[in-house]
């Protein structure tokens, strides 16, 4: 009797660990996927007990891959931190808050790298292809290139002088490693995923405005006083607007890039 309920309160686990994120891993243990497999790892059950056979498997299929890998290849550094992180943990999940420790770290050293060495500005003129997005094409239309408007004032945004820039990077050095909850200022980060340079409009309430260029497939931060925004943006000629509140570092990831 002690065997049945232990066989069927083994299929109960196995069944809503796969259905709690809308996954089928009945056929998991078959997989020669490291992907899927390490998806599985990331949304199974801690106690689902195919984990004790996926995980040594897996970890060995990534030593395989970077053993066999050609020079450059690009997925040999996300196999190395997989493997790092399986050897500390159950798998390669990590929390919002371990995210987001990532991402600062990135800021930090990139703002750091730019005092020492300073930065060359972006250029976006409109005749190049890169900042004009082209439209897909229909089935009975001829795809059109999405006119830019804001060649100019991104120019401009992003040709700040050696002292501003210097002065505006100390400002979000400062704001990224300062941990103090009541500070009246906090840093935010817009990650563009399109291929069209973009400039985000964050209006707060009277006259409190900024405004941030940011460069096709780049990143760029900003300090704002804590409190109520409306971002807008226009992203490959898509209009973005979202309302959002700032009382803690915050990340925005805005549009997707065409490339494949």
């Amino acid at each position: 009797m002690k065997k049945l309920l232990l066989f069927f309160s083994t299929l109960l686990l196995l069944n809503l660990s796969a259905q709690s994120k809308g996954k089928d891993y009945s056929d998991i243990l078959r997989s020669k996927s490291i992907y899927e497999i390490n998806a599985f790892l990331r949304d199974a059950h801690p106690d689902d007990p195919r984990r004790s056979v996926l995980k040594p498997r897996v970890m060995d299929m990534m030593k395989e891959y970077i053993k066999n890998a050609k020079p450059g290849d690009l997925k040999v550094k996300q196999m190395q931190d997989w493997l790092a992180m399986l050897k500390r943990r159950p798998s390669t999940k990590i929390s919002f808050d371990e995210m987001n420790a990532i991402i600062k770290q990135k800021q930090i050293a990139k703002y750091q790298k730019e005092l020492q060495v300073g930065r060359t500005a972006v250029v976006y003129t409109p005749s190049n292809p890169k900042n004009v997005y082209i439209a897909p094409a229909a089935t009975t239309t001829v795809a059109a290139a999405i006119p830019d408007t804001e060649a100019a004032e991104f120019n401009m945004l992003m040709a700040e002088n050696p002292s501003e820039h210097k002065n505006k990077t100390v400002k979000i050095l400062n704001s990224l490693f300062d941990n103090d909850p009541n500070a009246k200022e906090c840093i935010v980060m817009i990650e563009n995923k399109s291929d069209c340079n973009i400039i985000v409009r964050i209006e707060g309430i009277g006259t409190t405005k900024y405004r941030l260029p940011v460069p096709s497939h780049g990143d760029n931060s900003i300090v704002v006083e804590k409190g109520d925004y409306l971002f807008t943006s226009i992203v490959c000629g898509a209009q973005y607007a979202s309302q959002k509140t700032i009382q803690k570092p915050l990340m925005v990831a805005l549009g997707s890039s065409s490339k494949k």
